[in-house]
């Protein structure tokens, strides 16, 4: 998370324990336990003023959908979930401006390979030019908004330290606010730049190999600090497997943003998406928070010792992770209902705001944020007991889930509303 590197770096100079960062001390932010009250409050205010920015982000969506270079390569929706993700996951584990922007350069690369895959799979045919304006769009984007948002990061984890406020409350979704729009914006801009300069076959290659270039620089600086050093070891497999999973994200929205029977799917997929990623991250940056001061790596303390909880024990106890997951899960429905209201009131999605609707999409954010949470419980504990810091493995892979399950099951919501339409006409 990003208090682990960045906050904690700065109070304790980057001292280790046991390789990892130091953690925050007990008069920081204090474990004698938050109450739901506290994190709510906290959780809050961060919490709506992300989600507005996603909405915003939505709204941008749903106005480049209709731009030509996402009409002529709709490969270009298969890297916004990826890229969006990859965003997060970098600012969310943040460690250095420099290894995100080594980070940034070769994982937009790779994603932009991977959604000229999945469009040649579904397509049946890999168009050169289009694959060049791909790559250099997803690299020169990656980079931009890696370095850009970083000092976003790094303002607001400062700010909230000397205000006395937990960074891992409102350090995430804050950033998030203008990630999302930021990174959409880029995307739209940058692709419909190179798009109109397509018949310059040499630009794409030129500005790749420009950032590839910039890489060996990046690295002999970043690597003058160790614990940036041990990122640019050890952090590739979460942020790479994490863009591979958003990048299926991606492909189902490729393939129902354009269907008229989908229409609204480019407006809300950010907000649900953003919004599940967000707390998911919030929680798992909590109890890696806790780990590390109560524990060691490779043991789980005594209050965490069941390594497989069920559902009730995630949800339901009286443990303060526990208590953190419900007060998150309780803020899902208001706050897309709030999301929902304001789309609407912005004229946003084509979709009309029926009772079905509103059921089906709150049913679908609820399921995905529960689901998160609990793989999270798992996966932060799994990851602990093997030696991993869950700061720099959990959130990449819980966002990227979050990003698959949030796209499939608003697909699913919209092909129900369809289907219940259907029936109702035939009747």
């Amino acid at each position: 998370m990003v208090v682990t590197h960045l906050a904690l770096e700065l109070r304790f100079q980057g001292k280790k324990l046991r390789g990892f960062t130091c953690k925050v001390t007990r008069s920081a932010y204090g474990f004698l336990p938050e109450s739901s009250w506290t994190i709510a409050a906290q959780v809050l205010l961060p919490y709506l003023v992300s989600g507005l920015g996603m909405v915003a982000a939505g709204i941008v969506m749903d106005i480049v959908q209709h731009w030509e270079v996402f009409k002529e390569i709709s490969e270009v929706f298969i890297l916004v979930p990826a890229l969006v993700g990859l965003k997060g996951n970098l600012e969310m584990t943040l460690a250095s401006r420099l290894s995100t922007a080594v980070q940034a350069t070769v994982v937009g690369f790779l994603a932009a390979v991977a959604a000229v895959l999945l469009g040649g799979l579904t397509k049946g045919r890999v168009d050169i030019v289009q694959g060049a304006v791909l790559c250099a769009s997803s690299v020169t984007t990656a980079f931009i908004a890696a370095l850009s948002l970083g000092l976003v990061m790094v303002a607001v984890i400062i700010g909230s330290k000397k205000v006395g406020i937990n960074p891992d409350n409102v350090a995430t979704p804050i950033a998030a606010s203008l990630g999302d729009l930021i990174t959409l914006s880029l995307l739209a801009g940058v692709s419909s730049l190179f798009f109109c300069y397509r018949d310059m076959w040499y630009l794409p290659p030129v500005v790749c190999g420009f950032f590839v270039l910039l890489i060996p620089a990046w690295v002999i600086i970043a690597c003058h600090s160790p614990s940036i050093r041990e990122v640019l070891k050890s952090g590739w497999q979460p942020v790479i497997l994490a863009m591979t999973i958003s990048s299926i994200g991606g492909l189902i929205l490729d393939n129902t943003v354009s269907n008229p029977n989908f229409e609204g799917m480019a407006v809300f997929t950010p907000v649900i998406n953003g919004v599940g990623g967000n707390l998911v991250a919030i929680q798992a940056s909590r109890m890696s928070t806790y780990l590390h001061y109560w524990s060691v790596p490779g043991a789980l303390p005594f209050k965490m010792s069941q390594s497989c909880p069920g559902p009730c024990a995630t949800f339901c106890s009286s443990d303060v992770n526990s208590k953190s997951a419900g007060v998150l899960a309780t803020l899902v429905v208001p706050g897309h209902l709030f999301f929902l209201c304001t789309i609407h009131l912005l004229h946003g999605g084509h979709i009309a705001m029926t009772p079905i609707f509103i059921i089906c999409y709150l049913f679908a954010a609820l399921l995905q944020v529960v689901i998160l949470l609990y793989v999270a419980s798992l996966l932060v504990r799994w990851l602990w007991q093997r030696g991993l810091d869950p700061d720099n493995f959990s959130i990449p892979y819980l966002t990227a889930l979050g990003d698959l399950l949030g796209t499939g099951f608003l697909a699913v919501s919209f092909k129900l509303i369809l289907m219940v339409s259907s029936t109702s006409s035939g009747g």
